[in-house]
């Protein structure tokens, strides 16, 4: 389905919704696996990015939103000087991920308190985002709802008993989704939710004895 915004493009300060907006968003998603702003940062480039991204002020986009600014906050004009003051490690790469990779593609590398995460995401145009890859694991985050993801021990009724604690805490799962690399291995979930989770649902998932970590995803998009 195509929204209303998806025509016009989000409020943002310019120049493009992809190469900014867009960026911004992923930037934003990106700073939730570490639970904040990050200490140390890889971020690599790819396709248009890695080409025109530098002119349309994707790399102050992406630095914008790993320290929280949305896309329409003017700081993102001056994101670079202020990643600078504050003495982050932030380093940019050009690099190819493949064909099958959106031209508008990032890979970014973060590291925050002895949490390190890895996310792959893309900038569809008119500001829409969508996360293909956590920490290994495929996933379709498109940003539209708050979402919880977490990786967990592969256990009998693992499903069950984290969607008993969202409904307890009345929250209504609009998806869940869960990948696994083998049999009784690690599983990964993504779970959308109607309404944000507080810190409190957060903690109790992360208290599971199987659970290894869960962290909430802001929603970024109209």
């Amino acid at each position: 389905m195509v929204s209303l915004l998806d025509i016009i493009g989000p409020v943002m300060v310019g120049p493009s919704s992809s190469h900014t907006a867009g960026a911004c968003r992923l930037g934003l998603l990106a700073r939730c696996l570490v639970g904040g702003t990050p200490e140390r940062a890889l971020i690599e480039l790819h396709g248009s990015f890695a080409r025109t991204g530098e002119g349309h002020g994707t790399d102050k986009a992406i630095v914008g939103g790993l320290m929280g600014f949305r896309p329409d906050d003017e700081r993102l004009r001056t994101a670079l000087e202020i990643m600078d003051r504050e003495g982050l490690d932030y380093k940019f790469e050009k690099t190819t991920l493949g064909d099958d990779a959106h031209p508008n593609t990032v890979r970014i590398t973060l590291e925050r308190g002895g949490r390190k995460s890895q996310m792959l995401g893309a900038s569809l145009g008119a500001g829409r985002v969508l996360v293909t890859e956590i920490d290994g694991y495929p996933v379709e985050v498109p940003g539209n709802s708050d979402t919880i993801v977490l990786v967990a021990e592969d256990v009998k009724g693992s499903v069950a008993r984290i969607a008993g604690l969202l409904a307890d805490a009345q929250l209504n799962i609009a998806t869940l989704k869960l990948t696994r690399k083998e049999r009784g291995g690690d599983a990964f979930m993504v779970i959308e939710v109607d309404e944000r989770p507080n810190e409190e649902v957060r903690d109790a998932i992360r208290a599971l004895s199987w659970v290894k970590w869960a962290f909430r995803l802001d929603k970024v998009s109209a």
